[in-house]
């Protein structure tokens, strides 16, 4: 499946495969996902059922990677994330602490934990981490 610019018609696509991950407001989550997909910042697949998951990158910031349930399990998270790769040099990410399998997810495709937060800056004040790609070098003196 080819990731594609995710157009007006698809965002009622995009807010279920949304919702099955997240409890958000309705109204918050629709008004941003128009302005977002607007602006060409999301990236979808599709099955044969619809939009099947989709990426959002503002600049190098990915700000989500989301996959319906019943796609995942089939490469979609991996061809989402990789497309950001191929059009970014560069990206980072916040990841719930909690986020224990999307934290080892984007280890095994070259993140790395750059710093942690308490949470103080995201809508659930969970503690999170930023990740970024590729992995930040050390100078050595």
């Amino acid at each position: 499946m080819t990731p594609f610019p995710a157009r007006l018609w698809h965002v009622p696509g995009l807010l279920e495969v949304l919702w099955r991950h997240r409890n958000g407001h309705w109204w918050d989550d629709l008004r941003i996902m128009l302005r977002v997909t607007r602006q060409g910042c999301v990236r979808a697949v599709a099955d044969g059922a619809g939009v099947a998951g989709f990426s959002l990158c503002r600049g190098a910031e990915l700000h989500a990677l989301y996959v319906h349930p019943r796609a995942q399990g089939r490469g979609l998270g991996r061809v989402l994330l990789q497309d950001a790769q191929d059009q970014h040099e560069r990206l980072n990410l916040w990841v719930a602490e909690e986020n224990t399998g999307g934290r080892r997810f984007y280890c095994r495709h070259g993140f790395a934990e750059k710093t942690r937060a308490d949470g103080a800056r995201n809508d659930e004040g969970r503690p999170e981490i930023l990740m970024v790609w590729p992995p930040e070098r050390r100078v050595e003196t």
